[in-house]
């Protein structure tokens, strides 16, 4: 049986991955989103700073979320993924 709590941070996690991908401006398909007591953790990566900083302010602006981390989002370069070296 899920806690309470668990659950609303399960809501809580969908609609900041919801509100993510809404956005025009930036890809954030490759983020991935969890949430623990109302703090989201984003992680993943995306292509610029200004991205991780569009993805802080749009997590943040969701009606329940306590506090954003961003300490796991990764910046790729020439914006495609950089795997192993050639």
């Amino acid at each position: 049986m899920r806690s309470e709590l668990g659950a609303t941070d399960e809501i809580l996690a969908t609609t900041v991955y919801s509100e993510l991908n809404a956005n025009p401006t930036y890809y954030f398909r490759h983020v991935d989103v969890s949430v623990d007591n109302g703090v989201v953790y984003l992680s993943g990566y995306v292509w610029s700073t200004d991205a991780i900083y569009a993805a802080r302010k749009i997590a943040g602006n969701v009606p329940g979320i306590t506090g954003v981390m961003t300490n796991q989002l990764e910046l790729e370069r020439n914006g495609r993924d950089a795997g192993p070296a050639r």
